[in-house]
């Protein structure tokens, strides 16, 4: 059985991961902070699987407690999820990003490789892309400017993975770019757990709907999209987190110095209307919602060109939004107000 480093890994694709992981036969081990999930994650995580799992509490980029972890763990690989993630805070807090998401990438790989481990995924995202006129979007898109601070680290954060990748000895390293995740563990005991107000579409939508916030706002609906609102690729978290498990397989069968970046969507792009309407007919309820005025950082159309992943990783995500959404929804009936 093959030990992997999961950070971030009680956060919401994180702790996803590590069922799958298990699935998979592997022995997940956890470090994070908790600044962007709770403690009662683990335990959650320790019902599902049906044993204990592995946790240490703390920073990533630690590495003194990165080398005391490989003393009592012997780590095959890492998953690297512990990332600021929000666009509309990455424009007003830029530093804070550059300084966790890049600097601290640094900092895991400097400790990486001082530790001998030889086995990478990434967790970056279709923001790398920038905005485009040509959809859907392939690996061999072309970068273009990021509309954001937080799409300018996962640029960034690539380069550098690519660089220390080719100059180390052995290592073998894989970055999968997201599209949206969404939904839930369909045992509703695992979930998003935004912190305050979310800036996500979803938990926007399931809090609404709760009771927890007044309306929905939908930024902008004049964007040249057919109904107005900007067009996104939401995947199901689940189907999501199954692609670390090929992509960690596939690492195992190639080559010192190996490299490489997939997509991870569905290839089918979702207006947010259409996600309201969705999610209304999946479970009956009715979402309020107003349009407001775009939203600094939000690009108009994304969605991927799934190809390259179903023909090397062998991976295809198979639930449909309407599922993921009835699985958000269920997973918030779950949660008291924060």
């Amino acid at each position: 059985m093959k030990n992997i480093l999961v950070t971030g890994g009680a956060g919401f694709i994180g702790s996803h991961t590590v069922v799958e992981l298990v699935n998979a036969g592997f022995n997940p081990i956890i470090i994070d902070n908790f600044s962007n999930s709770e403690r009662s994650v683990i335990g959650r995580l320790e019902k599902i699987i049906g044993h204990g799992v592995s946790f240490y509490k703390g920073e990533f980029q630690d590495k003194k407690l990165l080398k005391e972890i490989a003393k009592k763990e012997s780590i095959d690989g890492v998953i690297h999820f512990a990332a600021y993630k929000a666009v509309g805070e990455s424009v007003e807090k830029p530093l804070k990003y550059y300084r966790n998401n890049v600097v601290g990438l640094v900092n895991l790989l400097e400790a990486i490789q001082e530790l001998n481990i030889d086995n990478l995924v990434f967790s970056s995202s279709c923001t790398v892309y920038g905005q485009t006129d040509k959809l859907p979007l392939t690996e061999e898109s072309p970068v273009q400017p990021a509309a954001s601070p937080y799409g300018a680290t996962k640029q960034m954060d690539e380069i550098i993975i690519r660089d220390a990748t080719v100059a180390a000895k052995s290592m073998h390293s894989i970055c999968l770019r997201y599209f949206n995740p969404i939904g839930a563990h369909p045992s509703a005991l695992i979930g998003e757990l935004p912190r305050g107000v979310p800036s996500i579409l979803v938990p926007f939508i399931t809090q609404t709907v709760a009771g927890w916030r007044d309306a929905l706002t939908v930024f902008g609906d004049d964007y040249p999209t057919p109904d107005g609102t900007c067009v996104r690729d939401f995947i199901h978290v689940v189907d999501l987190a199954k692609a670390h498990i090929k992509a960690l397989e596939h690492l195992d069968k190639q080559p010192a110095k190996y490299f490489d970046i997939f997509n991870i969507g569905t290839g089918k792009g979702n207006s947010v209307l259409e996600v309201i309407k969705t999610f209304e007919a999946a479970t009956g309820e009715t979402v309020p919602y107003k349009i407001g005025p775009r939203r600094a950082g939000d690009i108009v159309a994304s969605y991927a060109s799934v190809d390259k992943a179903k023909k090397k990783l062998g991976w295809a995500a198979e639930k449909p939004l309407s599922e993921a959404l009835a699985d958000a929804w269920r997973w918030q009936q779950t949660l008291k107000e924060a």
